[in-house]
């Protein structure tokens, strides 16, 4: 399912937890106990390294997510919790594509190069691709790199921050 297609059942919310094993599990638990489908998940080390940053866009109703989000505040090694609208927030996901060049690789540098992507790798008539971009902008990338041909194409989870201001 691309982002275009998400409905405003589809939240994002990023929360900020403690460092510690099996936190990621207990906040995963919280959603799959509900069979709410989580569309995307990212979680990292924060610039402070006793936090992680959990994002995560669930697809669920907005009366069932405040009762998760209550839920989520009362587990212990949550520190915060923040849900993001698209407007309200930078929202970014990494893409990697191997396609098919061919005879096209002219065609190729020029979308890489509207895009900010890069080759980061090539060989046997094959490039593998980079780029990084909004969720919106990743799926129209994503439907060019089909004329190429794509052999294998990969995904991160979305992250995001809120906007400054």
């Amino acid at each position: 399912m691309t982002s275009e297609s998400m409905t405003s059942r589809h939240h994002t919310l990023t929360v900020l937890v403690e460092n510690k094993p099996a936190v990621l599990a207990r906040v995963a638990s919280l959603f799959s106990r509900r069979a709410y489908n989580i569309f995307s998940l990212a979680v990292a080390p924060t610039d402070d390294p006793r936090f992680s940053r959990i994002t995560i866009v669930v697809d669920v109703d907005e009366s069932p997510l405040e009762q998760v989000i209550k839920q989520l505040d009362k587990l212990i090694p949550v520190v915060s919790i923040r849900e993001l609208s698209a407007e309200g927030s930078c929202q970014r996901e990494l893409l990697l594509a191997t396609v098919e060049v061919g005879d096209a690789r002219s065609e190729l540098d020029t979308l890489l190069g509207e895009h900010k992507g890069a080759v980061v790798d090539e060989g046997q008539g094959r490039v593998t691709v980079s780029v990084a971009g909004a969720p919106d902008d990743l799926d129209r990338i994503e439907a060019r790199l089909g004329s190429f041909g794509i052999v294998e194409l990969q995904r991160t989870g979305r992250i995001a921050l809120p906007r400054l201001a």
